[in-house]
């Protein structure tokens, strides 16, 4: 492995024009990075992408690396680009493994982060780091919202995730888990406590449906939700994947690591919403595909799909007569998910759009003073690295806003 990122590190042609951080959502200093790492500075290196991007050993692992910095490479136009997803992840877990918390100013003041996905991870290390006492409100047993409840194992390994529950304790943030606001305690509590800011972090938790006969049958079940512990379901031997998102992926490949012999995706379109590095593995562990269908109906032998064909303007009309069933023993819906409303029902002062996503501004301030939102529960589901590009931002109007009380 270090011969390997050494090679690579060696291969960077630094650029005076880098393309690679124009290609990255939080315009990761890679150069930098690769230079400290050659040089054999790769302390100052790991603490260079801590401060740049908190999350940066996550992003080593999940980002979509082919079209952002390595898709950028310039040595990819012609050959194989600087596989900077490899030095970035060597750097940062060793770094991270030896992190101590430097000295600070406590300010006394406090600070509530509901949630501990990307965004909320962000925040409050952010917060920490400035004096601010932070407190996470985690629904949850475990911190790390999707990253350890919507991302695999091999994919995400989640003692990072537990590492990261260690730095932030080392900084002195408080942790409940198993804690919900908008039930026992609301949003009006956290202030009546003296928390001078809130941020709501919560994602993108209720899977959307299909909207057709038999999704509530007992041999259906939403991806996001399977994600959340595979090991509590028993899907089958056949199982039928509705969506073609990095999700569907997941899923897909989740199920056959627990048993099942065949998993097909079926996609509405031609093409698939999913990462071709994602796409690639996924067929490699065996998973299929079928494209250019659409589910009508699902009974318990199955789900039933009808063919679409796509015209050169993009038009779709649906091929008559063509409804036929694909056996399963079960199947999942992974096409997409929104936020729940249990905060903002109970809150009062906080807008919403019709998709039920938090109104922000540019600062990530709501539309009631002192809360403050980013990640999927503002954007809808996207990047861990656009999660934290936005979450940076907001912790430093955050930090303006309490400073100023």
């Amino acid at each position: 492995m270090a011969l390997h990122v050494v090679n690579e590190a060696k291969r960077c042609l630094h650029c005076k024009k880098p393309l690679c951080r124009t290609g990255c959502p939080i315009n990761t200093r890679i150069p930098d990075m690769i230079e400290y790492f050659l040089n054999g500075r790769i302390d100052e290196a790991g603490e260079m992408l801590f401060a740049d991007n908190p999350l940066s050993v996550v992003c080593s692992l999940v980002c979509d690396h082919e079209k952002q910095c390595e898709g950028h490479c310039i040595l990819g136009r012609k050959g194989s680009p600087v596989h900077i997803s490899s030095i970035e992840n060597y750097i940062s877990e060793r770094f991270l493994a030896g992190y101590r918390p430097p000295e600070r100013q406590k300010n006394g003041k406090r600070a509530a982060i509901i949630g501990s996905g990307p965004a909320g991870i962000t925040i409050a290390l952010v917060l920490a780091l400035r004096g601010y006492e932070v407190t996470i409100f985690e629904s949850r047993d475990r911190i790390g919202g999707v990253l350890r409840y919507g991302i695999p194992e091999f994919r995400l390994p989640k003692t990072i995730l537990d590492r990261y529950k260690q730095v932030l304790l080392s900084l002195g943030v408080h942790i409940r888990p198993n804690t919900s606001i908008g039930g026992a305690l609301r949003i009006d509590d956290l202030f009546r406590d003296g928390y001078l800011s809130i941020f709501i972090g919560t994602g993108v938790w209720r899977a959307n449906s299909l909207h057709i006969p038999g999704e509530s049958l007992g041999n259906v079940h939403f991806a996001i939700d399977y994600l959340c512990n595979p090991s509590v379901y028993d899907p089958g031997q056949t199982v039928a994947v509705i969506g073609a998102g990095n999700a569907a992926m997941d899923a897909a490949r989740t199920i056959l690591r627990n048993g099942a012999r065949h998993v097909t995706v079926y996609a509405r379109k031609a093409s698939v919403a999913a990462s071709p590095r994602e796409v690639e593995y996924a067929k490699i562990d065996g998973v299929r595909f079928r494209f250019c269908v659409r589910p009508v109906e699902i009974r318990p032998e199955g789900v039933v799909l009808r063919n679409l064909e796509y015209g050169e303007d993009g038009s779709v009309t649906e091929t008559p007569d063509s409804d036929h069933l694909e056996a399963a023993d079960s199947v999942i819906i992974a096409i997409g998910q929104g936020p729940k409303d249990k905060i903002v029902s109970t809150a009062g002062g906080i807008e919403v759009n019709d998709r039920g996503l938090v109104l922000t501004d540019a600062d990530g301030a709501t539309t009631r003073p002192g809360i403050f939102a980013s990640g999927d529960v503002v954007r809808g589901a996207k990047t861990v690295v656009e999660a934290v590009h936005c979450s940076k931002k907001v912790a430093d109007a955050m930090d303006r806003y309490m400073r100023e009380l």
